[in-house]
């Protein structure tokens, strides 16, 4: 058990050709958007393309990441703008199918049963699904920039951006009191 598990929702045949068709798209992608780049940590991707807008690249604004995300679905893949990327994939999964699937695969638990239970921490536009599935939900400081984007939206935004915001919250949790309004 203390090995690294990976559990897909996709056959093998299935994820091989989505990758083989990422892989052709990211060439297109980079020479479309002048200035982006593959993630740094793309090489360990198994599922998706990260496009970098603003991580270790020049920040190229949010209507660069929106026009990256408008291209891969006209591609027909499913893409989110996060904090840093735009993530692009082939499937219809999102953070919640993968949260559902771990929890009862690890935990013999039903998320959708328990999930009063649990406290989700989030950043960004691809949040949204999680955010509208938990009760109990944060979003980091820099989320404020995607609000405007999101079908849901954390119940309480940390001050801090970041690393900082997860403090902020782990104190609160520790403390044992509500985070402001009651949010917790």
């Amino acid at each position: 058990a203390d090995r690294l598990q990976r559990r897909f929702l996709q056959p093998d045949s299935e994820r091989a050709a989505n990758r083989a068709h990422l892989e052709a798209l990211a060439p297109e992608l980079l020479a479309r958007f002048p200035g982006t780049a593959l993630a740094s940590d793309q090489p360990y991707r198994e599922l998706d393309l990260a496009v970098d807008y603003r991580e270790d690249v020049p920040d190229l604004g949010p209507s660069t990441a929106d026009a990256v995300q408008a291209a891969f679905e006209e591609a027909g893949a499913t893409a989110k703008v996060s904090d840093i990327h735009v993530n692009g994939w082939f499937g219809t999964f999102d953070k919640l199918t993968g949260c559902r699937r771990l929890v009862r695969d690890r935990w013999g638990e039903d998320l959708d049963a328990t999930r009063d239970r649990w406290v989700y921490v989030g950043d960004s536009a691809n949040d949204a699904p999680m955010f509208a599935h938990f009760p109990h939900t944060v979003g980091v400081a820099n989320v404020r920039e995607f609000l405007g984007r999101m079908s849901a939206h954390p119940r309480w935004i940390t001050e801090g951006a970041g690393g900082a915001g997860f403090v902020e919250l782990a104190d609160a949790l520790l403390a044992g009191r509500p985070g402001p309004t009651g949010a917790l």
